[in-house]
Order: structure tokens, then C-alpha cells, then sequence
């Protein structure tokens, strides 16, 4: 089991009286769990108090923002609702047929067992001009919520693309979903993939956001070996 001190060691990107920002190993999970891959609860048991002002899920690597104090985390939290955040992804998804540039605005639900799906039968998703949506006519009665999600090709390998993505909106397994849904799914993906070989190939890249004292912070965590092996230069 690690400490507290060894899953931090070396990943704080920034640390004040506040907030906290972790570049969070895959496989951790931010909070929720009754098990020794809880940050918060493994924060909790060395006797550092965090609230997180967002989550990532536990496939994903890279940036999570915490509070230190109960009376900084309504702000923090405040700006992720209000979108006055910036948040960048890297994804490898399946396949090389994405265009340099692309828009996903397909509505999510949650269906059977909480997954979360697209709100409209597969044969409706269409793509004009690198944007895929659905007909108004063709989403499916019950709770829907509209997401955006657009992307930037970065390099392209042998059956599998590296692509910059951005979530305009951040609903629960957004970019895992839509790049599914449109057919390239993210590499490694357990929602999609049945006892995917390698990691999930899904890192919290960038992240900017405004602290509790006024000032802007435009933070980047480099992914580490275990993702860019999942496609590595010169593929």
C-alpha cells in the first residue's frame, strides 16, 4: 500500500494555503472509493483534509484540483459550473480516420446500470464538415444533457490517433463516450474494451483556473511513459 507522501512525491504542481493541484496517477481514483486507490480518503488518513473541485476518472492520469480549505472549495468548484475554466486533455483514440480538427456535439444520457450513453440511436449520429450531431427529432425521451466536446489531431499513428481534446462541457465520461460513439473509441477504454491490454489512453493535460487570492494559474502535467507509449512518436 503507498503512503500519501510516496503517491504525491514529485506530482504537486501547485501548493499554498488554499489548493492543491496533483498530477494523479491512472488508476486512483480522486474520491468515492472504500479502498487504498482513495486520494482523498489516503490524504485524510496522514491528516491532510481535501475537497476536490472536480473529479477525473480513475483510468485517467494527469491534473485534479483540490481544496485545502472548506472556505476555498465554493469558488473553486464555482468556476468549473460557471465553464470559466480551461481544461485540455490528450486521448488516443482507435483508428486514423478523424479529421485535423473536429466538433462532438452529441446530447448524453444515462441508461442501464448508470452508463452513460449517447441520447439517440447510433444510426442518427451524422458528421458534416468534421461536426457530428444528431436531429433534434432523434434524441430520446428523458433527462438529456447537451456536451460539446472538440478535438485537434496531434499525431497519427499506424491504427491509432493522439488527439488534443477539450470539453466544453463536463458531464461524467464525456470524451470516453463521444469518441466512442462516433467510432473511435479511446485506447484501452474498459467502458468499450473488455480487459483492455494497456491503460487508458486518456491524461489531464492543461488546466486553467483562478485561485481563491485573484491570481490565474495555467497549469501543464506532461504525461509520463506508460501513455506516450500508447502512441509514441514516429508510430
Amino acid at each position: 500500500m503507498s503512503t500519501w507522501d510516496e503517491v504525491r512525491a514529485g506530482r504537486e504542481l501547485l501548493r499554498d494555503d488554499d489548493l492543491l493541484v496533483l498530477d494523479k496517477p491512472a488508476g486512483w481514483s480522486v474520491m468515492g472509493e472504500r479502498h487504498d486507490t482513495d486520494l482523498v480518503r489516503l490524504a485524510a488518513d496522514a491528516g491532510e483534509k481535501l475537497w476536490p473541485a472536480h473529479r477525473i476518472d480513475k483510468v485517467t492520469s494527469g491534473i485534479v484540483l483540490f481544496a485545502r480549505r472548506l472556505e476555498a472549495h465554493g469558488d473553486l468548484t464555482r468556476q468549473f459550473n460557471d465553464r470559466t475554466v480551461a481544461k485540455t486533455y490528450l486521448a488516443v483514440a482507435s483508428g486514423t480516420g478523424l479529421p485535423e480538427r473536429g466538433t462532438i456535439e452529441l446530447p448524453l444520457s444515462v441508461g442501464r446500470k448508470n452508463r452513460v450513453r449517447i441520447a439517440a440511436p447510433r444510426e442518427a449520429i451524422t458528421c458534416v464538415d468534421g461536426v457530428w450531431t444528431v436531429p433534434d427529432d432523434a434524441v430520446l425521451p428523458g433527462d438529456t444533457y447537451p456536451s460539446t466536446t472538440t478535438f485537434e489531431v496531434l499525431r497519427r499513428g499506424d491504427d491509432r490517433t493522439l488527439l488534443a481534446v477539450t470539453p466544453t462541457t463536463g458531464r461524467r465520461h464525456q470524451i470516453r463516450v463521444h469518441l466512442a460513439w462516433i467510432g473511435h473509441a479511446l485506447v484501452g477504454d474498459p467502458l468499450f474494451t473488455k480487459n483492455p491490454e494497456t491503460r487508458t489512453g486518456l491524461h489531464a493535460w492543461r488546466l486553467a483556473f483562478t485561485g481563491p487570492d485573484g491570481v490565474r494559474h495555467d497549469l501543464e502535467a506532461a504525461p509520463g511513459e506508460d501513455f506516450e507509449a500508447l502512441c509514441p512518436p514516429g508510430t
